[in-house]
């Protein structure tokens, strides 16, 4: 196979240079060698590969920092090697995978146990989180140094907010010393701690006990002190609320060192999409109310909101299948986060550049990734979307070992059609 690619007659998006122009990419050895508008005056060179992408965009490959895997443990629900494949699909070449596992990556044996299972395995870039305390207990912390040395590319506790405020700024002043960053889910554990879906007349028609949007609020600000305090490098995983949003502002004003992410469910989808107890839509947190999705999108839109993950879940039936307050929490989406993305896009609400911008580059940036750019040097992490392709999101087409999709039979516009992970071609439509 030839070493050199070249895709030519393709939109080049790169958020990271600033660059939407239409152009060639050139690709040697895995790196990107030139892409841009003038990539090609010399010619393709001799016996390259030549992709023609012609009415597509070229991306740098998406980057999804928050994706729960399986394995070890949970294989039947996803494996790394199915999870890889089903990220390739959605034009996703590097993730960052959760700690909440069975044991749980709080040691340094896991972590090299991830990153050799991928290597053997994977068709994109995985990336472990650590636990940033033992067992997600949320008591004892684990050994910083050693798992960053190991590999860890973030300390979260995952699916499980830290209560111990004390332990949080211990965290958070050990993580600085290593350059660390931290990322928590902010859930106050008695607001609204038997509640199934946000709090509201919605609710309360359904029968159903409501989270209110103060248990996000107040241990996300409780964090954001905590932050300023210590200096860390602070990431909220994933807010649902604009005042969640409107206290980043404030702590960015005040000068800490702190970032935001939102699940791409959150910006698409709302309380009413639950309708008769869907527990696909079984989300945590809850899906909010449709002004609050607009209000967030805006937030998205300007930037206080950093990035977009897919919150990729897997659960099976044995957890989904039930009735709605007793559902396990959680949905797919690696495969559906770009296509679903692009409905702001085709709205008007979010430009391209931020979109690209909030699922690729900014993400490889908050922690340090090898990613999120096609400059020159770069790894040739590439996605090709046709941002104008119709297709229905059925279980057929889904490749996670999971289905527990919030976009079961969801008509999108706008897909991955070639993914491509240090200038190999990893996944392909047709």
């Amino acid at each position: 196979m030839s070493r050199t690619t070249v895709i030519q007659n393709v939109r080049i998006l790169d958020p990271s240079r600033n660059v939407d122009e239409k152009g060639a990419i050139v690709v040697e050895n895995g790196r990107i060698a030139a892409a841009g508008a003038g990539a090609l005056n010399q010619g393709a060179p001799e016996g390259a590969e030549v992709v023609d992408g012609r009415g597509l965009i070229a991306a740098p490959g998406l980057v999804d920092a928050r994706v729960f895997v399986g394995e070890p443990g949970g294989e039947h629900r996803e494996t790394i090697e199915s999870a890889a494949r089903a990220a390739a699909a959605g034009g996703v070449t590097s993730f960052i995978m959760m700690p909440d596992t069975d044991p749980v990556i709080d040691d340094v044996a896991l972590v090299e146990f991830v990153l050799k299972t991928a290597r053997d395995k994977a068709v994109v870039n995985i990336h472990p989180a650590a636990a940033l305390t033992k067992g997600l207990a949320g008591e004892e912390m684990t050994e910083f140094g050693l798992l960053k040395e190991a590999g860890a590319v973030a300390f979260t506790n995952g699916r499980h907010p830290v209560h111990n405020a004390q332990v949080l700024r211990r965290a958070m002043t050990y993580a600085r010393t290593f350059g660390g960053v931290i990322a928590l889910e902010t859930r106050d554990k008695h607001l609204g701690a038997g509640g199934v879906m946000n709090e509201g007349l919605l609710a309360s028609w359904l029968g159903l006990s409501g989270t209110p949007r103060e248990a996000e609020l107040i241990p996300l600000e409780r964090d954001l002190r905590i932050a300023g305090l210590t200096t860390a490098a602070y990431h909220a995983a994933q807010i649902s609320v604009p005042e969640s949003a409107d206290a980043i502002e404030i702590a960015r004003a005040r000068g800490a060192n702190v970032t935001c992410g939102i699940s791409i469910n959150h910006l698409t989808l709302n309380e009413n999409d639950i309708g008769e107890y869907r527990t696909f839509f079984k989300l945590s947190p809850p899906l909010r109310g449709e002004d609050d999705r607009k209000a967030m999108v805006d937030a998205l839109a300007k930037g206080t909101i950093d990035i977009i993950v897919s919150s990729h879940d897997p659960q099976d039936v044995d957890t989904k299948r039930l009735p709605f307050a007793d559902a396990a929490d959680g949905a797919i989406g690696l495969e559906t986060m770009l296509a679903a993305a692009l409905r702001l896009h085709h709205s008007g609400e979010v430009p391209l550049m931020r979109l690209v911008d909030a699922l690729s580059t900014r993400p490889a940036k908050i922690f340090g990734l090898d990613a999120g750019t096609l400059a020159p040097g770069a790894a040739a992490d590439i996605v090709l979307i046709d941002p104008d392709e119709p297709w229905l999101a059925t279980r057929d087409t889904f490749v996670s070992r999971s289905k527990n999709t919030a976009f079961e039979d969801a008509r999108f516009t706008g897909r991955a059609v070639s993914t491509y992970v240090a200038g190999k071609r990893v996944h392909s439509l047709g």
